[in-house]
Formats: C-alpha cells, structure tokens, sequence
C-alpha cells in the first residue's frame, strides 16, 4: 500500500492533466511522477535511505513539497512535514525526536535550520534552490517500494501549546482510510477539479490534497506565500470547481473582506473548515454570502481530519427543527468512525452528558513517535482519548464544549469558555474574544473575558456584561473584561488559553504587588 500510487494513478490516468500550479509555473502529472520516481531513486542511492527512514519536509507553500512528500513514499521512507512558521529550535527539535537522516528546506528557512542544528550527527539539510536539489532528478525512475499498510508514512507533530510536541504516527492505512472517507462524507473529486491550497500544506491542507491527487485534481498554491482575500477571490474566479481547506479564521477574513459580497464566487464549490471553533456569528454572515458551500470537519492530528463532519445538507437544512444546535455542533461521525463521550474512567456517557469525547477507527494514528508513555495515555483499545469535552445528542450529533484543560471550575461549577465566547461575539464590535479562568481566593477560578475590537469600533464592559446576562446564567458571566490589540496564537492560528492566563496571573500579580 504504497501512498505514490495515488500519484502514479492520476499520472497513467492522464498525464498532461495539471497536477499543480504555483509561483507562475505549472507541472503535469505525467512531469510530477517522473521527478518523484526519479527523486525517490537519489533518496536511496545517493543518501543511501533504508526502508523506513525519515526525511523531513520544512517549505512554505510550494510546489518541492509535493515532489519530497511523494518521492519519500515512492523510496519507502516516511514523510516528517513541519510547518513553515516554526522558529529554528523548534525544527531542531522535531529533527533531533524523530530522528531525520535528511531534510529539504526552503531558502528562507535553509539558514535558520543549519545553524540549529549542527550538533545533529547524521543529519544532512539540502535547500531548494541548491543544484544538489535540482540534480535529484537526474536519477532513473524507481519503481514504489514494497510497503505494509502498517508502515509509518507521515509523522504528524502536534502544535505543542502545553509542551513540547509530540509525532503522531500515521501510517499508510490511516492516510488511505482518510482520503476515502473524503469522498464517503464530503464530495467526490474529478480529474480537473481544484484544490486551493492557501491553509499550510503541512497541516490540513497538505492531507486533504491527497484525496484530491488521487483522482487528477490540479493543486493550486497562492503565489504570495500566505492567505490572502483579494487573492483567494481572483483564484476561484480563475479556476474551476474550487474547493479549499480554511481554518475558521481564515473564513472570517474571506467573509469581512470588503471583496466579500463583489467578488465571482460562481467557481467555488466547497470551503471544508475545520482545526478550532468556527463561531455562529461568522458563519451566518459566510452562508449568507456564498450560499450552502461548507462542510466541518472535526479531527486532530492523531486521528487526522477525520472524527465527525457536518455535511452540506446539515447546512442547507434550515427548516430542521434543530437547525440552529446542529450548526453549533461539529456534527455526525464519519464514515466508519465510531464516537463516544466517556467519564474518566472510560465508561461511555449516556445522551447529553458532557465527558471526554473519544473515538476509534482506521484513521486512528499508531501511536506517538518513541513515546509509550504518552500512547498508552492517549490510545487505549483502538480508542483515541481526544481530550476535547463534549456531548453527544440522541441524533448523534457531537458538540464540543471545550479542551478539558481550558474547563473552567468556579465555585464548584463547571463553566465552558466557548458558550461565553459565542455570546462575546454577538457584538457587532467585538472582533475575537477569548474566556479563561484565573486563580481566585474564594471561587477557585473566576472568568476572565479578553476581548479584541474592531478597527474603528467602540465597546465597553457593561455592554459586554449586559449581552452575556441576556444569554447566559449569571454564574457564567464574565467577572473581568481585559481589552487588548491581539491575542496570543500559535503558528495553526489557535489562540494560546495557556499563555492568556499566564499573562493574565502575571499582571495581577504585579498589580498585587504595587498596591503592597
């Protein structure tokens, strides 16, 4: 079961079908497969890669990515993607863990890596630009190797917001069980169809591009390196049947940009979004303006992209009784998936119980990279403990409250960030908000809001208060607003609960010790 056969298939199937388009060049299938079969041969027989070795992939967006995440499965190798807004430690980092023989940067992230990393022994760091690179495809093809469905191919490091990361372990089994869950639960794909890739290819992206390789679809990157609206407009314009992965934020600018209700969207035909929670607010105003052309998906990187989904008709359907909480939910489990919200003991939770949400299918990652401890931790069973809270309806339908770490407990009651946030957002000047809680005396954890406004927008505290009392109990309101330019997030664009409350005790420590 080797993963370059998705390539190989599209490439025999038509090989003048563009494969991909990035940075004012285009390559065929055809072109694409032989510099991957070509490459896969340098990877063996100039670097002389054993079975299963790693290579590592640090790239912005562009087309190289394609070429090493495919010439690594062709040679039999597993793929190490690494986000390109990582610093240099922190790819040093996943270098030294998972133990990369070899890895392909880009130029801007060349020099930064090299000098991190010159204590690494056996580790050799070739840039894009170099002719070493150019020179991988002077090999002859080699044909796929020989792979068990249970062989590593892609080693997924997880964001590490309260840690160090970890390598998820995904196999060949679990990236082909995903890409046809793709087509059971989101859409077909057709030769031709394409593919945006605006979100990072290490992430998201990257893994919803194979279901769209598989079947000759044309992966089209942006060429200003990054997520532009403007940008992203004039792309569906240009191309046919677009489909993209977005985080929510990503939807949000799409929604807010003054191009929004301008722009021809006629060629979009689908905006999967996924990775964090995607507010109500935001998505009325994205379904107002391009109509039914969204489907969720939640997942993680130890059960990539693929745990429960809320399909187009789930969108579409607004005369359903229970329209408005299945559009909060993060609805139904996929295709072959099993769900379950447990306690902490593992007992599965009756209907509307809010518990540990938990799942288990051939999506399901091997385990962590060289770490027992954890995978014991977190798989048990087959079953994936997510460490997401949730609830499951009669219907099925999961609705995610929170990370259980980001849980809010005061005064012995259980509080969920999100349910305040959603509400925070109701405002027409509030552009993100973010609840944590802080350490208090007498309550345990008080609730702290920490608000963003929007450019040119005004809002005051005693709004915020009224809204959150004409929605929500008074336990859970906020006791403090705290108003900032920005809040922290990580290189996904998730917002750091845990550096928000760090900062926040840090202050009010500070202020403790003034007035001391």
């Amino acid at each position: 079961m080797n993963l370059a056969q998705l390539l190989i298939r599209s490439a025999r199937r038509d090989p003048r079908g563009l494969a991909v388009t990035a940075a004012g060049r285009q390559w065929t299938y055809g072109a694409l497969a032989e510099r991957v079969a070509c490459v896969a041969h340098a990877l063996k027989s100039r670097y002389r890669l054993e079975a299963g070795a790693r290579i590592a992939i640090a790239m912005e967006n562009r087309p190289e990515f394609f070429e090493v995440l495919f010439a690594g499965w062709q040679a039999g190798l597993c793929t190490v993607p690494m986000n390109a807004k990582l610093h240099a430690r922190e790819f040093a980092y996943i270098l030294e863990n998972s133990g990369a023989a070899l890895c392909f940067a880009s130029p801007a992230l060349y020099p930064g890596i090299v000098a991190e990393t010159k204590g690494l022994e056996g580790l050799k760091v070739v840039p894009t630009d170099s002719a070493d690179f150019a020179a991988l495809g002077d090999e002859a093809p080699l044909p796929p190797a020989d792979v068990a469905p249970t062989d590593p191919a892609w080693l997924f490091y997880t964001s590490g917001t309260t840690g160090r990361p970890k390598g998820a372990v995904l196999t060949a089994r679990n990236l082909i069980f995903m890409t046809n869950s793709y087509y059971a639960d989101i859409e077909r794909v057709a030769a031709g169809d394409t593919m945006i890739h605006a979100a990072p290819l290490s992430h998201g992206s990257g893994l919803y591009g194979l279901p769209h390789i598989a079947q000759g679809g044309h992966q089209v990157i942006p060429e200003s390196g990054h997520f532009d609206p403007d940008e992203i407009f004039a792309l569906i314009a240009q191309h046919p049947q677009v489909s993209m992965f977005a985080a929510p934020t990503m939807v949000a600018r799409l929604v807010n940009s003054a191009s929004a209700t301008t722009a021809d969207s006629q060629n979009l035909r689908t905006i999967v979004y996924g990775g964090a929670p995607m507010y109500a607010a935001d998505l009325d105003r994205a379904l107002d303006i391009f109509g039914v052309k969204f489907a969720q998906i939640y997942g993680q990187g130890e059960s990539p992209m693929t745990i429960t989904g809320l399909s187009k008709a789930d969108h579409a359907a607004k005369d359903h009784p229970h329209y408005r909480r299945r559009l909060a939910s993060c609805g139904l489990a996929r295709t072959g998936v099993e769900v379950r919200v447990i306690d902490d003991d593992g007992r599965e939770l009756e209907s509307g119980a809010v518990g540990e949400v938990a799942t288990r299918s051939d999506c399901v990652m091997a385990g962590y990279w060289n770490n027992a401890a954890a995978t014991a931790a977190a798989v048990s069973n087959g079953w994936l403990r997510t460490g997401d809270l949730g609830s499951l309806d009669a219907e099925g339908y999961l609705t995610l409250k929170d990370r259980s770490k980001d849980l809010i407990i005061s005064g012995g009651s259980n509080i969920y960030p999100r349910e305040i946030e959603e509400v925070l957002l109701r405002h027409e000047n509030v552009a993100e908000a973010s609840v944590v809680g802080t350490p208090h005396a007498d309550w345990g954890e008080e609730v702290v809001a920490v608000v963003v406004r929007r450019p040119g927008g005004d809002v005051k505290a005693e709004e915020l208060d009224r809204l959150c009392l004409d929605h929500i109990a008074r336990f859970k309101r906020p006791k403090r607003y705290v108003f900032t330019e920005a809040l922290p997030k990580n290189n996904y664009g998730k917002i750091l609960k845990t550096e928000l409350r760090r900062r926040l005790v840090e202050e009010d420590e500070g202020q403790a010790q003034n007035q001391g």
